[in-house]
């Protein structure tokens, strides 16, 4: 654990889902951090700069830390490491995704450029911090839920179903799904920041439960008071809905594919972090959800 750990953390994408749990986290334990983002905010659980890390010509702020949290974009880091390092940073930690391995046979050319991207992303994170002698560890997480409602996948069932009170099911919908809280992401970061064990591998962070795609959106209409209602729908119909929902800015990663995996399996073990630092997520719990709109 990082209780009373001498160095300071940078958190990149100290705004997003995960980052803006894993300030508080970092605070009660007595780590100064070095809050980066596009869009500071005053607050007492860190010190905020402004970065934005797609300026490749701009700089780290000139404050110093020795571990590095990205929690933002993975494909948005290479060109930053030795920068960081300058500042002191010997350790890092950043999020990829288990869609690197899920979505390789998609058709969608966004999401193979998406999937292109963090491959390329990951592999450059592990040559630059070998060259440079910094520790790094890659997190990839299932399908990410919680927060304050950042998600891009249950977040957006909950608005369909309070919006129609219906979901579109392509086929029976048993493919087997993970969700993980963004809380347990968070916290893996804290548990692995100082554990040796750790450094240098990568790990899939699935969530604790295993449930078919159907049933974790039933459990999404029950926790909003809703009956599950669930309609059939042709491939083709569903096809052109997503291009509609694409028209609207909050659904334009929205892909046809999406319908085709909900007959698949998207499961992964996490064993490994479990042996070695110790990460335990919780079932599924869409209980956030009550306080969005």
């Amino acid at each position: 654990m990082a209780t009373g750990r001498q160095g300071g953390v940078f958190v990149t994408g100290a705004t997003s889902t995960i980052g803006s749990l894993l300030l508080p986290l970092l605070h009660e334990r007595g780590v100064a951090v070095q809050a980066l983002g596009r869009n500071p905010v005053a607050g007492e659980n860190c010190a905020w700069h402004f970065l934005d890390l797609a300026d490749k010509a701009s700089d780290v702020p000139a404050v110093q830390a020795d571990a590095l949290i990205h929690t933002a974009s993975l494909w948005l880091l290479p060109g930053w490491l030795e920068k960081f390092h300058a500042r002191g940073v010997r350790r890092v930690i950043a999020f990829s995704s288990t869609s690197r391995f899920t979505k390789l046979a998609s058709a969608s050319p966004y999401e193979l450029e998406v999937v292109n991207k963090l491959i390329a992303a990951e592999e450059h994170l592990a040559a630059e911090c070998e060259r440079l002698g910094m520790a790094w560890t890659i997190f990839r997480p299932t399908l990410i839920y919680g927060g304050a409602g950042g998600d891009r996948n249950v977040a957006d069932i909950a608005r369909l179903v309070r919006r129609f009170g219906f979901f579109p099911r392509f086929g029976q919908a048993l493919g087997r799904r993970q969700p993980v809280n963004a809380r347990d992401l968070a916290l893996a970061c804290v548990q692995s920041l100082d554990v040796p064990a750790s450094f240098n591998k990568a790990y899939n962070l699935s969530g604790g439960e295993t449930l078919a795609y159907v049933d974790m959106v039933r459990r999404i209409f029950e926790t909003l008071g809703r009956k599950p209602v669930f309609i059939p729908v042709p491939i083709w119909a569903f096809r052109v809905a997503v291009r509609l929902a694409r028209l609207h800015p909050r659904f334009s990663h929205l892909t046809a594919d999406m319908a085709l995996r909900m007959q698949a399996d998207l499961v992964f073990d996490h064993q490994d972090a479990t042996r070695d630092f110790g990460y335990r997520p919780g079932r599924f719990d869409p209980a956030y959800l009550t306080t969005l709109r």
